[in-house]
């Protein structure tokens, strides 16, 4: 028998007054949260060490929006190395986004760096959650914890294979909330992200580097077949079940955040095409170690508790994303960025 499930809890005056840290707000998913909180009368502390994974430039574009809002102050700071203590005085919930990204970065000797950044920083933040009271902490997880997962969506309560790396940090670092949770009962859970996408997007990641391909007439590098299906999640849906979480979601669990509808590499290349009004140009290589066939969300388990409902189809995100690229407020025009 399952346990039981806490009614919602409706915003109240407590939860704007109070502040709310958001680490790695400087990065993707990150820098919308941070919006979305002050959107919604928040107090919001940022955090962000800038780890040179890709180049800063993109990061302080990312946070170009919320530096000179009122409501919002920034620290940047490691989370292996610094004081945590003051960032987390007062602070009502903590939206854990910071970590060392990437599936094909994480083999061989680069692995202390994820271990360092997913499994060290989430240690030293639970603590300093737990000593400062902090009253909900949302720990962005992945769906890179599943491995393969065969032809039907999978639920939370699926075997953990993780098949890289990252997996394995990410998957460690969800055991890592949950035995805060069971001994110290710090309100804590994960959210199993499915490959976000939208503005921002990340420059490693395939929409942008797509784009980056199309917009400069150069060929884009495709690992594998273009067979291989995600369930895309747009950013504003992955940003809203962040807030669910932290006023509907049961402490000690973990949902999978999803976009509900999986499509091929292919596909989404040939929408781009579509966008942008230019063939791409593929350079073919084999699949790269790790990158799991498909992904695909089952979403029951999040709607039920926490009332989340992706709303932008992947066809929608992708025209969103790049009519991001494409305008005046796209990424800065920079190479050296992990392929």
């Amino acid at each position: 028998m399952s346990a039981p499930r806490p009614a919602a809890e409706p915003m109240t005056e407590a939860d704007t007054n109070r502040p709310v840290l958001v680490t790695g707000a400087a990065g993707f998913l990150g820098s919308h949260l941070v919006e979305r909180l002050l959107d919604a009368g928040h107090s919001v502390r940022g955090v962000d060490a800038f780890t040179p994974y890709y180049p800063r430039p993109y990061k302080e574009a990312n946070l170009k929006r919320a530096r000179d809002r009122a409501g919002f102050s920034f620290a940047e700071l490691d989370l292996r190395t610094g004081d945590l203590a003051p960032l987390l005085e007062g602070v009502e919930w903590v939206f854990h986004q910071a970590a060392q990204p990437g599936v094909r970065g994480s083999w061989g000797e680069e692995f202390s760096i994820y271990t360092g950044h997913n499994l060290d920083a989430t240690h030293r933040l639970l603590e300093a959650a737990r000593k400062a009271g902090v009253r909900r902490f949302i720990y962005a997880s992945s769906s890179s914890v599943y491995g393969e997962i065969g032809d039907a969506a999978v639920g939370e309560d699926a075997p953990l294979r993780p098949i890289s790396p990252y997996g394995v940090t990410k998957l460690a670092g969800e055991q890592l909330v949950g035995a805060y949770h069971r001994e110290y009962g710090l309100a804590a859970m994960g959210l199993r992200y499915f490959t976000v996408c939208g503005p921002r997007q990340r420059p490693d990641m395939a929409f942008h580097k797509i784009l980056r391909a199309l917009h400069e007439d150069r060929a884009f590098t495709m690992f594998g077949d273009g067979e291989q299906a995600r369930d895309f999640t747009y950013i504003a849906d992955a940003v809203e079940a962040n807030l669910l979480a932290a006023r509907r979601g049961r402490p000690g669990a973990v949902y999978n955040i999803g976009g509900g509808n999986p499509v091929t590499l292919a596909h989404a290349v040939r929408r781009l095409e579509a966008v942008v009004g230019r063939p791409a140009r593929i350079e073919r290589r084999p699949r790269a170690d790790g990158d799991p066939l498909r992904t695909a969300a089952d979403l029951a388990r999040a709607r039920e508790d926490l009332g989340y409902a992706p709303r932008v189809p992947v066809d929608e995100a992708l025209r969103l994303e790049a009519e991001w690229f494409l305008g005046p407020d796209g990424p800065p025009a920079l190479e050296s960025v992990p392929s």
